[in-house]
């Protein structure tokens, strides 16, 4: 398992604690996060090399940004820095009939300024196998879309996988690009496809349902508009309320379709960065299991994210590997 590279924009989360609103609140707790960021920590976690590359403010804030990815062990090298502040959200956690509610501060972020020559692609993809990267990075600004595009290029060039996560965000995209464009030009660079219908109907220009068999149609479609795409997988989540949902995954690979059981989840501590978690449990999987099995392990550690505090997912691959062998009751490990 060579080293694997994520790029995009660290954030601070502020949140009330609990289940508060902010109007409740006179204290606040923070994370670090960011959705690229969430994928690399969570592959850290089971064991893997990362590089996370970024630009974050050269403050103390962003001295405790680096401080927090060190612990994680990730590879903070390339990181360069800025002194435009760190970029800020403010999540208020809703519980059973009351949605989350997210607002963003990060227009004039330091990771909004980032440009291609801040970053030595070649030195930053030496050691790298794999280049994972999602469409909140192209959406923000021109310089964030120039700059992850050089990056796939050169890591293209280098033969390696390449994942996307298009992460379709209709109230980003407000720079004047258009992002089916945009999209379709960074997907022809990737060898593996994580989204759904949404995000396959939006780069074709389609409109496909969400049967399996819409699914399969679009997956076909999907791999004919870009021939670099050899794999499509989509984790469906079924809100029964905002603390409890189901979790399952399908995919298709070019000649088998499969799909997974419904994970029940029906205590949600913190929703936020699940998709990442998917994310980072099927990168890990692919380098050490079958599809299929990738796929299962990418579920149960996205279903375990749901159990965690904050942005990043703290599973380790024994905790997932007990999922997959049905240890669910969450008894006392002694």
């Amino acid at each position: 398992m060579g080293q694997i590279i994520t790029f995009g924009e660290v954030l601070m989360r502020l949140s009330p604690f609990g289940n508060k609103k902010f109007i409740q609140a006179n204290t606040l707790e923070f994370y670090f996060g960011g959705t690229e960021l969430n994928v690399g920590l969570s592959i850290a976690n089971f064991g893997g090399s990362v590089k996370h590359i970024t630009c974050i403010s050269d403050d103390f804030i962003g001295d405790t940004a680096i401080a927090y990815l060190n612990k994680f062990d990730l590879d903070t090298s390339a990181i360069v820095r800025s002194n435009r502040p760190l970029g800020v959200y403010f999540l208020e956690v809703g519980a059973v009939m009351r949605p989350s509610s997210i607002s963003y501060n990060r227009s004039h972020s330091a990771f909004s300024e980032i440009q291609p020559d801040m970053v030595n692609w070649d030195s930053a993809l030496e050691n790298g196998s794999w280049f994972h990267w999602t469409g909140i990075t192209p959406a923000l600004t021109q310089g964030s879309y120039d700059t992850l595009r050089a990056g796939l290029e050169r890591a293209s060039k280098k033969g390696m996988q390449i994942s996307a996560d298009p992460t379709y965000r209709s109230g980003l995209w407000q720079y004047g690009v258009e992002a089916k464009a945009a999209l379709s030009e960074l997907l022809h660079y990737s060898t593996i496809f994580i989204g759904g219908i949404n995000e396959m109907n939006e780069v074709l220009g389609t409109d496909y349902g969400y049967s399996n068999e819409d699914f399969i149609e679009a997956s076909k479609k999907l791999m004919l508009a870009f021939p670099s795409i050899n794999k499509v997988f989509d984790k469906i989540r079924t809100a029964i309320n905002a603390s409890w949902h189901k979790i399952r995954a399908r995919m298709w690979n070019g000649h088998e379709f499969r799909e997974t059981e419904d994970f029940d989840i029906t205590h949600i501590v913190d929703r936020i960065g699940t998709g990442d978690a998917f994310a980072a449990g099927l990168i890990y999987g692919l380098q050490h299991y079958d599809d299929y099995k990738s796929m299962e392990f990418a579920s149960a550690a996205c279903a375990l994210k749901h159990t965690y505090q904050g942005d990043v997912n703290y599973a380790t691959i024994s905790e997932v590997t007990k999922i997959l062998e049905g240890n669910i009751s969450g008894r006392f490990t002694r």
